[in-house]
């Protein structure tokens, strides 16, 4: 294996313990027909109730795995379709039906849960065109393979006094019917990948197309549009996210053109113009990870803020926040969220480059809160900077931030600070990359952690550490004026010349 391949199965590992936790063997020691009423009533005489649970879990993902996908494929006809025509879609299958009396027809369901038909939009139970005390109950023909059905099932028939005959019927299926990945299938180049997932924001389905599903890009955001309710807007991503702001361009594929969207993150709203500002929803765990590092009381200083994921839930929960963003479409949104979510008046929150931030406003507020005398005075500072694409190249800047000695035992800023890589080690590439920022070795004094895979071989990292107090702090020389008491040094004291790495 490579060792990009076993650091991300060490990421998995309790993932995949958990996974192999649901595949116990079924008991098949016990009668079929026990097994199939007792999914009506939820037990099984003599079987524990944790067993039951993983036996039947099982069983379902057995059936499902052996099934046969092209009997509810759309009418073949669409193949190569680039403007979506539902008529089109319309197809017969034959299925397989049992012929039972109305008075009975709930219990067989229930009995044979797993044995009925299960499609969007298709009654399971139907009318009998020839007999008014009877209805047609519709089997799955994945679970009955030749009209025929198994031991456990006829078990149950008899049990119910329902004659085991198996009929034929002819089922419509329509657009309605069909599922969303399974019209897509069904409409592209055999062979070519289907893309099904998208990432919500709000209202706004966003896609991250390939070429060789932009021909069929319309037809793909209407079907989005159909089988997702409340979906009203599709959009493609068209270029790369832009370094400096943090957007992207991109084009309507279907639906309104209306792109201010409302979303929900961890309990806390957020408003958002989705074209002019980032948001990324698969990111939401890791905003949660973050705030619950915090305690009340803490600073947070938020370096590229964006429009609060990070520093509204910080504030909610009673901590110091100073946040920034160059964006002004994300700093006004940032001012708007503060005062949706009440917290306006807990966040200081600055438009600036996110060095100028650091060599200000953070600089200004850790002297003040690093020189206070007792320990227990002393706040936690945490310094988030969420900017993948370049943001360890901005840890240069704590490089003798501030001027003098650590006052006492001196609680350290802790960074946390994002990066991609796309090397075979990504945590040690990312930690080397921020070694050379710093001038300074990381070696056991720092942490990285896996945020998510971006793209194949390209992963997002935090690297989270205390900054070394020989790294953030300036010893003046002896023969230098010594500075007035508390004095801040200003950026003229820190050209690229006489910063010492």
């Amino acid at each position: 294996f490579s060792s990009r391949t076993l650091w991300r199965f060490g990421c998995s590992a309790r993932l995949l313990k958990a996974n192999h936790s649901r595949t116990a063997a079924p008991n098949t020691s016990l009668p079929a027909v026990w097994m199939l009423l007792a999914q009506h009533s939820g037990r099984i005489p003599g079987l524990p109730a944790a067993a039951q649970t993983a036996n039947f879990c099982t069983m379902r993902e057995t059936m499902e795995e052996n099934g046969s996908p092209e009997l509810y494929l759309p009418n073949p006809e669409v193949r190569g379709m680039t403007l979506l025509n539902r008529e089109a879609f319309k197809r017969t299958v034959v299925v397989p039906v049992l012929k039972v009396k109305k008075e009975i027809v709930h219990a067989l369901v229930k009995a044979l849960k797993h044995t009925v038909l299960q499609r969007p939009g298709l009654k399971r139970v139907i009318e009998d065109p020839e007999d008014e005390g009877s209805k047609l109950v519709i089997l799955d023909p994945h679970q009955v393979p030749e009209f025929s059905l198994g031991q456990a099932e006829q078990e149950v028939l008899k049990h119910l006094n329902i004659p085991p005959e198996v009929s034929r019927y002819n089922l419509e299926l329509t657009y309605e019917n069909f599922k969303s990945e399974e019209i897509l299938r069904a409409v592209l180049p055999e062979g070519q990948d289907v893309t099904s997932g998208f990432s919500r924001v709000g209202h706004i389905a966003h896609f991250n197309l390939r070429d060789h599903q932009l021909p069929y890009k319309h037809l793909i955001g209407q079907v989005i549009i159909d089988k997702n309710p409340g979906i009203t807007c599709v959009v493609n991503k068209t270029s790369i996210i832009d370094s400096t702001y943090r957007n992207f361009e991109m084009e309507v594929l279907a639906g309104e053109s209306n792109l201010v969207t409302k979303v929900k993150e961890n309990n806390i709203s957020y408003e958002l113009d989705f074209a002019k500002v980032y948001w990324n929803p698969r990111l939401s765990t890791e905003h949660s990870r973050i705030v619950e590092l915090l305690k009340p009381g803490d600073v947070l200083f938020d370096v590229f803020a964006g429009i609060g994921p990070f520093a509204i839930p910080a504030a909610k929960k009673k901590c110091v926040v100073f946040a920034n963003d160059l964006n002004p479409e994300s700093y006004k949104w940032l001012l708007h969220n503060c005062k949706l979510n009440k917290v306006d008046n807990k966040i200081k929150a600055f438009n600036l480059d996110g060095r100028d931030f650091l060599l200000g406003p953070v600089r200004e507020e850790l002297s003040k809160a690093l020189a206070l005398e007792k320990e227990a005075q002393k706040p936690a500072v945490h310094i988030v900077m969420n900017l993948p694409a370049s943001a360890l190249e901005f840890l240069d800047v704590f490089r003798h931030l501030l001027v003098g000695e650590p006052c006492g035992a001196a609680v350290l800023p802790t960074v946390h600070c994002y990066g991609f890589s796309k090397h075979e080690n990504p945590a040690k590439e990312i930690q080397e990359r921020a070694e050379a920022s710093l001038g300074a070795s990381l070696d056991g004094r720092c942490a990285t952690y896996l945020v998510r895979n971006v793209a194949p071989n390209k992963e997002m990292l935090c690297i989270s550490f205390q900054v070394p107090a020989d790294v953030l702090y300036k010893r003046p020389c002896p023969a230098e004026e010594k500075p007035a008491s508390k004095r801040l040094c200003t950026g003229k004291d820190f050209t690229e010349e006489n910063v010492v790495s």
